[in-house]
């Protein structure tokens, strides 16, 4: 590497925070490529670590300093790739990386290559990103299919039972048994339907993930009519109204940094869907109540 003139406090800085944020993300590749079972994932998060250390010796180059990468940073990012997958977690990760543009104009007049090298490098690690290939996200569909049902019909079932029974324990007993019984039909309808298309292999992984994703759904939004008194079943809608829109925001925002989609789009969506049935079946809850006349 070519003898490169000391660079300004200023300047060296920046580069030395750049320097070691590639050191760091270096050491989050190689270690969630150690846990990947998939040759070919676990191939191309190894040369995706090998280019981070790549960039963090040209940094070095130019601080001519050695620096230690962020413990924290890789703990963080190692957890997140076990809980919500290894896609997630490192495009979550090469999001944090902030306004680089602007950096990179900062420190134009003292490396003027600085903007060129790190579009070069962006552009490499976003192809070898593209080529990932989680499991788990081949079964999307099958996860929004099972979340957005448990949302909609739950949801609208809870709130009508609401009125009507006014009771949370009533409430959350035919809530379960509403909610198991959909789980079933639901798992088994997905997995009918991926065999009907002629997807064999992974029909019963579509109907696994499509019944999880519901069954969790349908915990969530039972859990306050069990923790609240009997009398509190106003209040337990509305905790469970919460929760909706809290999954909501979360899976949104799950599915648009792993798959590279709009948020805003997709959360307005889903959370004017089943906020609006859950405010219809409300409704419908005190009109057949007072029709029927039924006093609980």
């Amino acid at each position: 590497m070519p003898e490169k003139k000391d660079l300004s406090p200023e300047v060296q800085k920046i580069v030395v925070g750049m320097q070691v944020n590639e050191l760091t993300e270096s050491v989050v590749y190689h270690r969630i490529a150690k846990r990947v079972k998939d040759q070919h994932n676990r191939e191309i998060l190894e040369r995706i670590g090998d280019e981070e250390a790549r960039h963090a010796k040209i940094w070095e180059g130019y601080t001519k300093v050695k620096v230690k990468p962020q413990k924290l940073k890789i703990l963080w990012y190692s957890l997140l790739s076990r809980i919500f997958g290894f896609t997630f977690a490192l495009k979550l990760m090469e999001r944090g990386e902030g306004e680089a543009s602007l950096t990179y104009r900062s420190i134009a007049h003292e490396i003027p290559q600085a903007e060129e090298i790190a579009r070069d490098e962006d552009h490499h690690e976003e192809q070898l990103i593209a080529l990932l290939d989680e499991e788990r996200l081949r079964y999307v569909g099958s996860m929004v299919l099972g979340l957005s049902d448990a949302l909609v019909e739950l949801s609208g079932t809870l709130a009508g039972l609401t009125f009507a029974l006014q009771n949370t324990r009533l409430i959350a007993l035919s809530g379960l048994i509403t909610g198991i019984s959909a789980t079933l039909s639901m798992a088994s309808s997905e997995y009918l339907s991926s065999r009907s298309e002629g997807s064999h292999d992974t029909a019963l992984k579509s109907g696994l993930y499509t019944g999880a994703i519901y069954l969790l759904t349908v915990a969530f939004l039972v859990l306050p009519y069990l923790l609240l008194p009997k009398e509190g079943y106003m209040a337990a809608l509305l905790i469970m109204l919460g929760v909706v829109i809290l999954i909501i925001v979360a899976f949104t925002y799950y599915i648009s940094v792993a798959k590279d989609v709009p948020f805003l789009k997709r959360f307005v969506e889903m959370a004017g869907i089943s906020l609006g049935v859950a405010t219809l079946s409300f409704f419908i809850g005190i009109v057949v109540k007072k029709t029927l006349g039924i006093d609980i």
